[in-house]
């Protein structure tokens, strides 16, 4: 008889859901994650669910705070993701960072549960975050690695190339929009070869805009969100800060109103 699942969701706000809003759900976000586990309950009942990842957390944060407290939920499925916070910093040693992962990584593979790794986004198409390109493809490979040395399983974001589509993308250009999160649990689903029923919404038509008005389109995503992500960033603070996790017990019911645990 095929185990049940008890699912636990680790990272940043990658994972945490930021860009699919749904005020029904702590923190306002729904996600990739949530949706995963939705199917999983669907299919069983007796699944549970888990999400400790919280916006802004850098790749040493998420070892320190969340594969403990994942360990204690006693999952047979993890899913991981983190480093993207690193990558964009002025300085980061990614060999380093990667050496830090791995550990943790073992040590969620040594208590026998299945993991899932994820390979970082291409965003060579973006005029601000395609800078660090070559740092993602340097990772990647290493998380390549590391999913190599410990049997896990990986979801090849890096290599999805209907996200080059904007409007799989938020406002902010940074995290995936309702419709990009529903695609990633998808891709997620086919990895761990579970059968779904998720359905990706149609994309909206998005007007042309003429040089102008792009330029103008530019300067206001400027304003609201790389000017405050930039200041974050020099005063040492993080969007996270104040947030503690969506779902830090092992639940069944995923709405607000109705978590157990």
């Amino acid at each position: 008889m095929e185990m049940t699942q008890r699912y636990v969701a680790l990272g940043d706000s990658f994972t945490e859901g930021v860009g699919d809003r749904d005020e029904s759900r702590p923190n306002g976000v729904r996600g990739w994650a949530d949706r995963v586990a939705e199917q999983l309950i669907l299919a069983d009942p007796a699944a549970g669910y888990a999400n400790l990842a919280i916006r802004g957390r850098k790749l040493r944060q998420i070892m320190d705070e969340q594969v403990d407290a994942a360990l204690a939920l006693e999952p047979t499925l993890v899913s991981i993701y983190g480093g993207g916070n690193d990558i964009l910093r002025p300085r980061v040693d990614i060999d380093a960072l990667l050496t830090t992962y791995e550990d943790g990584v073992a040590r969620l593979r040594n208590s026998g549960a299945k993991v899932i790794l994820f390979t970082g986004f291409d965003s060579s198409a973006s005029a601000v975050f395609g800078k660090t390109r070559g740092r993602t493809a340097i990772y990647n490979e290493l998380v390549r690695e590391i999913a190599e040395n410990h049997g896990a399983d990986i979801v090849d974001y890096w290599r999805m190339r209907e996200f080059r589509d904007w409007r799989y993308w938020d406002t902010d250009r940074l995290h995936m929009s309702t419709a990009g999160h529903t695609l990633m649990a998808r891709k997620v689903l086919d990895v761990m070869r579970t059968s779904h029923r998720i359905d990706v919404p149609g994309l909206e038509t998005r007007p042309a805009l003429g040089r102008l008005r792009q330029l103008r389109a530019d300067a206001q995503w400027a304003r609201e969100y790389v000017g405050p992500w930039m200041g974050r960033r020099l005063r040492g603070v993080s969007s996270g800060d104040s947030l503690n996790p969506k779902f830090p017990t092992i639940t069944r019911n995923l709405d607000a109103s109705s978590i157990t645990s």
